[in-house]
């Protein structure tokens, strides 16, 4: 999995299918790129060249000096045997909206098998069926992604209100805001009871400001209704939340801000210029995130979205930061525990495509089979496979 590989992203097929198909996968952790080992079969081998997926078939002798090698106290690598493929779910809207979601084009594009599940199924219950949930770029806080000031007269932006609050009727919620919030603590509960929870783009901040705003009316009159609570700054609990705290609401509803979490319209960062560096881990000691950040490249190309960058300034103190500007004072991947289970969140819409537009066509991966941006996410979806982390939790 380091520079010698054709295809980085269709590699996290191949594993998934080996344990799809009953084997098991050791994880070499910061050797040659985070490369995957697995026992040789003419299956595998034929799978990787359909796929186009760079491999080597080595002895026995071999694979047991690599072991050996990994396993050095002296040298920071490890090996993590993956034994069982998680069952996928992506929360997404089953209707068509005008942009993708990074992640089911990348589960897509690496032949990983995932679930479509939306509000209704949340509500319903049936997150305990998964190990494993995405959340596509969606806004918890029942604003519409704050899109009322650019697109309230697009058809798109009217149809998905009037989907939205069908639902929410149908569900027996008065408002939006009300469901959704319904479906953040639902998604909470889920992550308390050992689920593994990935979030991308405004999913993570408004999750948050929802779980922390929960009781309190922070949408105005075009969202909801009814006026939004003037008190309600005072009334935001920060114990319900994942990641952040001592956050200020924006709740002007023509702003594309959500809050004082996200730094997409303060960062003076020139696009030449805009990476994030990955932190090097301990493998030994530090094994959950130096599995999210194996890679073939440790600074990553920076690119935006709804939700952008992360201020460190509100980062709850257990938070871990995987990825980070340090110039910028901002942090772009983050990763923390809650109850039993574990949480991901990502800054910002598409990894190859650096200001995705409202409209824009979907990034065409045969384009990025190497993208060290796509890689964090597939790190992620491995990530609950892992014998090794299940222990430790």
């Amino acid at each position: 999995m380091d520079e010698e590989q054709k295809d980085h992203l269709k590699s996290y097929g191949i594993a998934f299918w080996i344990l799809q198909n009953g084997g098991e996968v050791d994880w070499l952790l910061n050797y040659r790129g985070g490369s995957f080992m697995m026992a040789y079969s003419q299956k595998t081998e034929a799978e990787c060249k359909i796929r186009g997926v760079s491999f080597q078939v080595i002895a026995d002798a071999a694979a047991t000096g690599i072991l050996t090698e990994v396993s050095d106290p002296s040298v920071n690598m490890d090996v993590v045997k993956l034994q069982k493929p998680p069952k996928i779910a992506v929360y997404s809207p089953k209707s068509k909206l005008p942009w993708d979601d990074a992640v089911t084009m990348v589960l897509k594009y690496a032949e990983i098998p995932y679930t479509v599940i939306y509000d209704e199924e949340v509500i319903k219950g049936e997150l305990p069926k998964y190990d494993w949930l995405h959340l596509h770029h969606e806004d918890f806080t029942g604003q519409y992604s704050k899109f009322y000031g650019a697109y309230r007269y697009e058809q798109w932006y009217v149809n998905d209100v009037a989907t939205q609050q069908a639902t929410a009727k149908k569900l027996g919620f008065s408002k939006v805001s009300k469901m959704k919030l319904a479906v953040a603590q639902n998604i909470q509960s889920f992550c308390a009871g050992g689920g593994f929870l990935f979030a991308m783009c405004a999913g993570t901040d408004t999750f948050d400001i929802a779980l922390a705003a929960a009781g309190t009316d922070i949408c105005e009159a075009m969202f909801d209704g009814d006026g939004a609570d003037r008190a309600a700054q005072s009334k935001l609990d920060f114990t319900q939340t994942f990641a952040f705290q001592s956050f200020r609401l924006d709740m002007n509803p023509i702003s594309h801000q959500f809050s004082n979490i996200d730094m997409s319209q303060t960062r003076a960062v020139e696009r030449s210029k805009d990476f994030f560096t990955l932190f090097d881990f301990s493998a030994k000691y530090d094994v959950v995130p130096s599995m999210l950040t194996q890679n073939h490249d440790k600074v990553i190309k920076g690119f935006m979205g709804l939700t952008t960058a992360y201020a460190k300034s509100v980062l709850k103190p257990g938070v871990t930061i995987m990825g980070e500007m340090k110039t910028a004072n901002e942090a772009r991947y983050i990763h923390g525990e809650y109850g039993k289970g574990q949480w991901t969140f990502y800054g910002g819409h598409d990894p190859e495509d650096y200001q995705h537009a409202v409209g824009d066509p979907p990034t065409d991966l045969k384009l990025h089979p190497n993208s060290p941006g796509y890689r964090l996410i597939l790190n992620n979806v491995l990530f609950p496979a892992a014998n090794k982390k299940k222990q430790k939790t």
